[in-house]
C-alpha cells in the first residue's frame, strides 16, 4: 500500500494486473531475512530431506531452480490468496505496465484452480468492446485447451501485434455451456481516470489506483466544472470493477472530498504496520465544494477502492450505490529480494474510519441497485466470487457469517425492468442511469457547507 516516500518503478507497475492489491514497497534487509527462529530448524531439516529424496529417486532428472521455486510458492500459497512469489515472467508482466502501454487484449487475469479467470476487462479495451465480463473463465485460446497450464504462457499467447485476432472460448457463470469470442488485439493505453459530463452531472470513473490518480481526479473535476459553465449539480464517482492499487492514492482521492477526520487505519502483528491516515487537505478544502456525491460500487470493487468508498461513507460525504463490494481488507507489502525476484506478503488488515473491517464483509451500499441492463448480471452477482470465497482467506475478526451478508436480496419494485426494456429506452448502464436520476432529484438544492455531511439515504 504505502510507499514510504519512495516511488520505485516496481511499485508504479503494481497495477490492475495484481488482483485486488493495495501494496506497500519496503526494502528487504539481510538481518530480517536471516532472523529465523531456532525452533523451526527441524522443519527445515525435513524440507531438505524431501529435497534429497526427490533428487535421488524422482523418475526424471529434476531442476534445482524449479524445486526451490515450488517450495517458495507452496510456502506463500499456504498463507492466504494474496501472498505470492514473483520472478521472471510474472515480474516482467508488471514491468510492461509501468508506462500504461502494451499490445494485447486489455484483460486483467489470474489463475483460479487451473483456469484463467478474468478479473476485469480494461475500459475501452478490445476485450471490453468484444463483451468480455469480469468473472468470465477462458478455457481455450484459438481452440486449444489452456486449463491446468501456466498463466504467463496464456498471457503471452493473448498478447501480440495490433490488428491480429485471437479466438477465446468463454465459460460464463449463469450461462449454459461455453461460447466463442474473437478479439482483435490493439495497443492498450491504460487510462486510470476517465470522465464525462451528463447534463450538469459530472461522472468520473477511476479504473485503478496507480500513481497520480488523486491528481488526475482533481484535474478531471476541474475540467467537468469548466464544461458545465461552473454549474455542476453533482458528482458520480464510479469505482465499479476497480481492483485496487496504491494506498496513498486511495488516501489522496478520499482527501480530495474530506476536510477533516480519519480516512483509513491499518493494524498488523508487527507494530510498524500500525498506522492511521487522516484528511489533511492535500488539495484545497473540499474539491467538490459541497456538491452531492454518489459512489458506485460492485463485486469487483476491491481493496484501495473499498478504502475510498468506506471513508466517504463513514464520514457521511457520499451516498454509496450498487452492489456489495469484494471484501478485501488486507495490506500487501512488496519486498524486493533482488532486481529479478520479489515477495508480495500480507502484513496487516485495514479499517474504515468507524473501525469497520472490510475483510470478508466488504462495503455495503446505502442503496442496493442491481445492474439490470446486463441480462446476465443478476445470476453472475449471485455466483460472484468474493474474498470470503477464496481458499485460506483472512478471517474477519468480528466473525461474520457470509450467508447473512446476502440476506437483502428481495426484489425491489423499482427494479422490475428487463434488459430488453432498458435497451429499448436507450439505457445501456442501469446503475449509472439510476444514480443520475437520484442526483437529478437534488437539482436546485444549495450545496453543502464545506466539510458538512450530506444525508444518507436508505
Amino acid at each position: 500500500m504505502r510507499l514510504n516516500g519512495k516511488r520505485s518503478s516496481l511499485a508504479c507497475a503494481v497495477r490492475a494486473a495484481l488482483l485486488l492489491s493495495a501494496v506497500a514497497l519496503v526494502p528487504a534487509t539481510t538481518a530480517g531475512l536471516a532472523a529465523v527462529d531456532a525452533r523451526v530448524a527441524p522443519q527445515f531439516g525435513r524440507l531438505f530431506d524431501v529435497y534429497r529424496l526427490v533428487k535421488a529417486n524422482y523418475v526424471d532428472q529434476t531442476d534445482d531452480d524449479k524445486l526451490v521455486k515450488g517450495a517458495i510458492d507452496g510456502m506463500l500459497a499456504s498463507l492466504d490468496p494474496h501472498s505470492a512469489y514473483l520472478e521472471g515472467a510474472s515480474l516482467e508482466r508488471l514491468r510492461t505496465m509501468i508506462d500504461g502501454n502494451y499490445q494485447g487484449l486489455g484483460l486483467s487475469v489470474v489463475m483460479d484452480e487451473g483456469t484463467v479467470k478474468v478479473v476485469a476487462p480494461m475500459k475501452g479495451s478490445p476485450a471490453e468492446k468484444a463483451g468480455i465480463k469480469a468473472g468470465d473463465y477462458i478455457t481455450h485460446l484459438d481452440g486449444k485447451l489452456i486449463y491446468g497450464g501456466d498463466l504467463d504462457d496464456a498471457v503471452a499467447r493473448m498478447r501480440g501485434a495490433p490488428g491480429t485476432s485471437i479466438k477465446l472460448t468463454i465459460f460464463r457463470p449463469g450461462r449454459q455451456g461455453t461460447f466463442d469470442v474473437t478479439v482483435t488485439r490493439a495497443t492498450i493505453d491504460l487510462q486510470p481516470v476517465t470522465s464525462q459530463l451528463d447534463g450538469k452531472i459530472g461522472v468520473i470513473s477511476v479504473n485503478e489506483f496507480s500513481t497520480n490518480v488523486g491528481r488526475d481526479v482533481f484535474e478531471n473535476l476541474q475540467k467537468l466544472r469548466a464544461q458545465s459553465g461552473n454549474h455542476l449539480t453533482g458528482l458520480i464517482l464510479d469505482l465499479r470493477g476497480n481492483p485496487g492499487g496504491e494506498l496513498d492514492e486511495a488516501v489522496a482521492l478520499s482527501d480530495l472530498f474530506l476536510t477533516q477526520g480519519d480516512i483509513v487505519s491499518q493494524r498488523g502483528r508487527v507494530a510498524s504496520e500500525n498506522a492511521v491516515w487522516h484528511a489533511e487537505t492535500a488539495f484545497p478544502g473540499d474539491a467538490a465544494k459541497g456538491l452531492p456525491i454518489i459512489v458506485l460500487i460492485d463485486a469487483g470493487t476491491a481493496s484501495a477502492s473499498e478504502i475510498v468508498a468506506g471513508a466517504l461513507q463513514d464520514q457521511h460525504r457520499a451516498l454509496i450505490m450498487g452492489e456489495r463490494s469484494f471484501g478485501k481488507g488486507s495490506v500487501q507489502t512488496m519486498i524486493p529480494l533482488d532486481k529479478d525476484h520479489a515477495v508480495k506478503l500480507t502484513t496487516a488488515r485495514y479499517y474504515t474510519p468507524s473501525g469497520h473491517s472490510v475483510q470478508e464483509g466488504g462495503i455495503h451500499p446505502d442503496i442496493r441497485v442491481p445492474q439490470l441492463s446486463d441480462p446476465d448480471a443478476r445470476r453472475r452477482n449471485e455466483l460472484a466470487e468474493r474474498e470470503s470465497d477464496l481458499a485460506r482467506h483472512l478471517v474477519n475478526e468480528a466473525g461474520l457469517d457470509d450467508k447473512k451478508l446476502e440476506n437483502d436480496l428481495k426484489d425491489d419494485p423499482r427494479f422490475k425492468m428487463t434488459a430488453d426494456e432498458l435497451k429499448a429506452k436507450g439505457i445501456k448502464d442501469f446503475q449509472l442511469w439510476y444514480a443520475e436520476q437520484t442526483m437529478d432529484h437534488t437539482a436546485g438544492l444549495p450545496p453543502l457547507a464545506s466539510g458538512a455531511a450530506p444525508a444518507k439515504g436508505k
